[in-house]
């Protein structure tokens, strides 16, 4: 879904973000692991931060999208994705099979509803690399997501980044700055911010942000209980 990032997998830019249909399918269960969602201009360096967490965390799961479109070489199917043809994944959206989904020009992308609660009834947690966009419908669906947005150092600096890919003309390179303009206008619906001027500065904020959250008193009274029992 490029401009923006990968929806399901942080191994780089796969796809065009624009146009978006986002739809949302209704609140998840309370679940006793926690979701992240991380989510930045493309170029920002949020893959590179997020490969990196889902290697050195543990107990930290990357979500992986069902998709209707059709694997790329080197894609393994359950690995990058859940690849699935139309009428699986209509079938999935009348049984409400997905906690949220997406249509980019003509393919769908969503977070199945099973598979999420599944990893986190597991005590896991769960990283969502999604747009800004879904990523507000998401937390209507999951409140106490935390959500994390990566900063770029600056506007040049992002735009430097794009280029030196080489991978976009001169018109996609201004799409995608407009589209980055919009995101960060969203940081304040955010509650973590990171700057992401030096690579290694930036990973240890990320990485923080999960440490502080698992020691969050609703995550940890479970265990403070036991303890109290022994008293």
């Amino acid at each position: 879904m490029e401009p923006p990032g990968d929806h399901a997998t942080p191994r780089g830019d796969r796809r065009q973000r624009l146009p978006l249909k986002w739809r949302l399918e209704g609140p998840l269960i309370h679940h006793p692991g926690n979701v992240f969602v991380v989510s930045a201009p493309s170029g920002a360096g949020k893959s590179t931060l997020a490969q990196r967490l889902v290697r050195s965390v543990p107990d930290l799961i990357f979500s992986i999208s069902f998709t209707t479109r059709k694997p790329r070489p080197g894609e393994v199917d359950g690995q990058d994705y859940f690849f699935i043809d139309d009428k699986h994944f209509d079938a999935m959206v009348n049984e409400n099979g997905f906690v949220e989904w997406v249509e980019v020009y003509g393919r769908r992308y969503g977070t199945g509803r099973k598979w999420l609660e599944g990893v986190l009834a597991t005590g896991r947690d769960v990283l969502l690399d999604i747009e800004t966009t879904g990523a507000q419908n998401l937390r209507q669906a999951i409140p106490d997501a935390c959500m994390i947005f990566i900063l770029p150092p600056s506007a040049p600096a992002l735009e430097a980044r794009l280029r030196g890919r080489g991978k976009d003309t001169d018109e996609q390179i201004r799409i995608r700055m407009q589209h980055a303009r919009h995101e960060m206008e969203l940081y304040r619906t955010y509650d973590y911010l990171i700057l992401n001027d030096t690579l290694e500065l930036a990973y240890r904020q990320f990485e923080s942000i999960i440490h502080t959250v698992r020691a969050g008193r609703e995550r940890m009274a479970p265990v403070a209980d036991r303890i109290l029992e022994g008293f």
